[in-house]
């Protein structure tokens, strides 16, 4: 095997620890958990999504998104340079597959945060990767929170509880489903299913 720049030996692949992807409906709760488990064990690779967008106040290139244009993007998905794309809102959002794969080589816990669309591509490309579904205690706390924020018009909410119910009927696609009842405890569970301790 090969040594790399650094001097190190790659990990075997048998010992390479699994790409996570972590998904589920809209308003369960994943940044939250996913957060607060980076806090606890920053040494969690999180990818970091190429996408169309414009940076919002605060937000900085390579620390929250790629910001990239619509031209950039058509590049990097005609090359096969996404591990997964989607389209919301009117702009694109894709995991860049090169930094994925070399978090993995190098032994890294590597986990992506993405929507249905984004799983079911990613399971499709690297059938070895582990999804995780993040599910809310019940669907009327999932209802309290996708319209508990009171900002959106009623259209808006109906959107996203359809949408939810979509999501939701997913679920037996993942490997194992996670109940969001308490951020902590969600979090444990998914750093022992990563072999994170």
């Amino acid at each position: 095997m090969a040594a790399t720049p650094g001097g190190t030996t790659p990990v075997p692949p048998n010992a390479r620890p699994r790409l996570t992807v972590l998904s589920g409906p809209s308003g369960v709760g994943k940044s939250t958990v996913v957060a607060h488990m980076r806090k606890e064990h920053p040494d969690v690779w999180l990818s970091v999504s190429a996408t169309t967008r414009k940076p919002r106040p605060g937000e900085q290139h390579g620390v929250h998104y790629f910001f990239v244009t619509d031209e950039e993007m058509d590049k990097l998905i005609a090359n096969g340079e996404l591990l997964e794309w989607a389209e919301f809102a009117g702009n694109r959002y894709g995991t860049p597959r090169a930094a994925v794969i070399e978090r993995l080589e190098n032994g890294a816990p590597v986990l992506l945060e993405i929507d249905l669309q984004g799983a079911r591509q990613v399971r499709s490309s690297m059938s070895e990767a582990q999804l995780v579904f993040l599910a809310p205690p019940s669907w009327d706390e999932l209802v309290r929170r996708l319209t508990g924020r009171g900002t959106e018009p009623p259209e808006v909410i109906e959107r996203r509880l359809d949408a939810a119910r979509t999501e939701l009927a997913a679920e037996p696609e993942f490997d194992r489903t996670l109940v969001n009842t308490s951020v902590e405890g969600v979090a444990r569970e998914l750093l022992a299913l990563m072999d994170v301790v």
